[in-house]
């Protein structure tokens, strides 16, 4: 057992999560399927509502001949952002619905609600009906955000758990990626089944996420909240492709319980525990970290995307819309290789600072030479593009990766729940107010391109909130990320070595005998401050 020394402290180090990582790496990958339904919805309202056809179901006439029929800037707003108020209470639940019937059924039950708004949805001939399906539809959606993240974190081995996780950012952006391609497939077609078919192939997605989730295993941590040791075993035995019996599982399964129990000595996780405490630091954290990820505009693109380059007067904004696309997927494979190799807290202010500068760049020449003009739509695209590679490879990716890691298993439902809620409701309050700051007209600010004047300065906020807020948790188990925030700050966390550990049940005897109650409390004590010398 090997063992080392740290601050005049004699420590021993464990590796308990041994076996094979290829299992876990797939069970996580298939999970972030999950991303492809949250991606292809939010992607495909943006081409929808500018298709002739649903313009001319759903829209009111305007005696115009280039555009006869157009819906007005309230009904845009409300359309596109009543999916993220279905997602803010689908995530809220969705902490409720973790710990009652656990993160895979969690992801099923998300798959048939999800179902049922894109049912209603492909069905709707008016508004009304519409605009409950992309209610019920985002509902569904925010249940995933709150179980997938959840749900990989807790399945992945630590050393691949950020590359992993970060992957359901990647299929999000695949989602959005398959509806521009379907949008740029469709909206010349005529008749409603231009758009009932974009609509209707969520159907598929649905079908492969809850279908494949029935046969994966549930997560150990889950059994082991719920204090069904046996099944912990079996489900840890599958994710790292050992026998329940051996060593390794074994020891493994009782850090995570010793851990837990220790946890639960101070009580039941409640919501209220969310915000007490040390607990509090991190609840926030997770909250505006997903609050500035949707802060930073990039929505704008992906929800008014088309929109807005039709009033750029661009030649074809559907194909714009589909290259920023294209580049926000491309982007995302790099995310996945750094957040291991560079960490989190180095690419989130690295993104930051590249996107403000993009940002103002957009806004300063698209303000000096005019919206249309040729010099400003190609800087416009080109630092757009150049902006989403920045998001995509820090921000998109990583927000995820955060908040399945900075939360004790007592309250990680709660406080992931916490974290997606915020990202949905930044997401439902951009959504809703975006035409209203960018269009021209009466009751409309008119701010066109001046619009990413906002977002620089929103971006700026990203780099002075990851500066001070953002802990290191790189190559750290979910159980040694509580001593990575009792000992250390924000910009002193990078290069942490853990020094506790909750089980250690070969040292026991080195201890006088200690039964397990007392080791998770010896521990314990460490963990808070105190650490004791190792015999």
């Amino acid at each position: 057992m090997p063992g080392g020394a740290v601050g005049g402290v004699s420590v021993v180090s464990y590796d308990y999560e041994q076996g094979k990582s290829s299992r876990a790496i797939l069970i996580g990958l298939f999970a972030a399927f999950g991303g492809i339904l949250f991606g292809y919805d939010t992607g495909t309202i943006s081409g929808i509502i500018a298709m002739k056809p649903w313009l001319a179901q759903f829209g009111k006439a305007t005696g115009n001949p280039a555009d006869p029929y157009a819906i007005t800037s309230s009904q845009q707003s409300g359309i596109v952002s009543i999916l993220s108020a279905g997602t803010f209470f689908g995530a809220l639940l969705a902490a409720v619905v973790a710990d009652w019937i656990g993160r895979k059924l969690g992801i099923i039950v998300s798959c048939l609600v999800f179902s049922f708004g894109v049912a209603l949805q492909t069905a709707a001939s008016g508004i009304p009906l519409f605009l409950a399906g992309r209610f019920f539809a985002g509902f569904g959606v925010g249940l995933i955000s709150t179980f997938v993240p959840m749900y990989q974190s807790e399945a992945a081995p630590k050393a691949l758990r950020g590359a992993i996780v970060a992957c359901y950012q990647l299929a999000i952006t695949i989602g959005l990626l398959m509806a521009a391609l379907a949008n740029q497939g469709q909206h010349n077609k005529s008749g409603s089944a231009s758009y009932r078919v974009v609509i209707a192939i969520q159907f598929a997605w649905a079908l492969i996420l809850g279908g494949g989730m029935m046969f994966l295993p549930e997560t150990p941590r889950f059994w082991i909240k719920k204090d069904r040791l046996e099944k912990a075993g079996n489900s840890l035995s599958r994710l790292r492709g050992l026998p329940a019996t051996d060593p390794a599982i074994q020891a493994e399964l009782a850090e995570i319980k010793a851990n837990h129990d220790y946890e639960m000595s101070f009580g039941e996780g409640t919501w209220l525990d969310c915000f007490r405490g040390g607990m509090a630091k991190r609840t926030w954290t997770g909250i505006w970290l997903q609050g500035f990820q949707q802060l930073t505009g990039v929505n704008f693109i992906f929800y008014y995307g088309t929109t807005f380059f039709q009033q750029a007067n661009f030649q074809n904004a559907f194909l714009a819309s589909l290259i920023t696309t294209l580049v926000n997927v491309c982007s995302t494979f790099p995310g996945i290789y750094g957040v291991e190799r560079f960490g989190r807290r180095r690419l989130l202010l690295i993104g930051a600072a590249g996107m403000a500068i993009c940002e103002f760049i957009v806004a300063i020449v698209g303000t000096a030479t005019g919206m249309g003009s040729t010099t400003a739509n190609d800087v416009l695209i080109a630092f757009v593009c150049v902006y989403i590679f920045f998001f995509a490879s820090t921000w998109g990716p990583i927000a995820w990766v955060v908040i399945g890691e900075i939360f004790p298993l007592k309250i990680r439902a709660k406080g992931i729940a916490l974290s997606a809620a915020s990202n949905w409701l930044w997401n439902w309050g951009i959504g809703y107010m975006t035409p209203y700051l960018v269009n021209t007209g009466p009751g409309n600010a008119g701010l066109e391109v001046k619009v990413f004047f906002i977002w620089g300065a929103t971006c700026t906020m990203c780099f002075v909130f990851a500066y001070f807020f953002i802990y290191e948790t790189k190559g750290l188990s979910l159980e040694q990320v509580d001593e990575l925030y009792e000992k250390r700050t924000a910009r002193t966390s990078e290069g942490f070595v853990p020094t506790v550990e909750f089980a250690r049940h070969e040292d026991m005897g080195a201890h006088g005998g200690k039964d397990v109650a007392e080791m998770v409390e010896y521990a314990g004590k460490g963990a808070h401050g105190n650490v004791h010398e190792m015999a």
